[in-house]
């Protein structure tokens, strides 16, 4: 894979920390487990075992679950932000790692992580207020496209 290629993977990862942090650690930690990433060898090699697949799958879906709640605070609040800011730096290492360019895949997913947060935070609000003010339609399909855009980045891995 060339290095621009890479760099795009972990960028968009980035993008899917931003939406759900525990979206994109739960990616790439299941590409590792199907063997569409190869980590073997690597300090990445960990997130292969089926115990971490089960523990950040299960962190992913609590996060999808209380999202939904009302008394979630913004993603914008510093610790959401920064919890953003290192789930997609981490996801982007590993997917740099198997090619090669760990610290170019960190850079790139710190990047995706903060214009998915700040992207995904307006886009939300736009649509929101479009919907009269209804969160949980919006909500839902942002989780759609982090569950989605996380498994095909993953897939991507593998054929790109």
């Amino acid at each position: 894979m060339t290095h621009f290629l890479v760099l795009l993977l972990a960028l968009l990862i980035g993008v899917v920390a931003g939406l759900r942090a525990f979206t994109a650690p739960a990616a790439v930690a299941w590409a590792a487990a199907l063997s569409w990433i190869n980590l073997d060898g690597t300090w990445a090699q960990w997130l292969a075992h089926p115990v971490t697949v089960t523990v950040l799958t299960i962190l992913a879906v609590v996060e999808l679950v209380t999202d939904q709640l009302p008394r979630t605070p913004s993603r914008k609040t510093p610790v959401q932000f920064v919890a953003r800011l290192i789930t997609g730096a981490f996801a982007g290492a590993v997917i740099g790692t198997a090619w090669g360019y760990t610290f170019g895949g960190l850079g790139a997913g710190l990047v995706g992580a903060v214009l998915g947060t700040l992207g995904g935070y307006g886009a939300r609000s736009r649509l929101v207020a479009r919907n009269d003010g209804h969160d949980l339609p919006v909500a839902l399909v942002e989780d759609a496209v982090a569950v989605l855009g996380g498994f095909a980045i993953a897939a991507l891995t593998a054929i790109v």
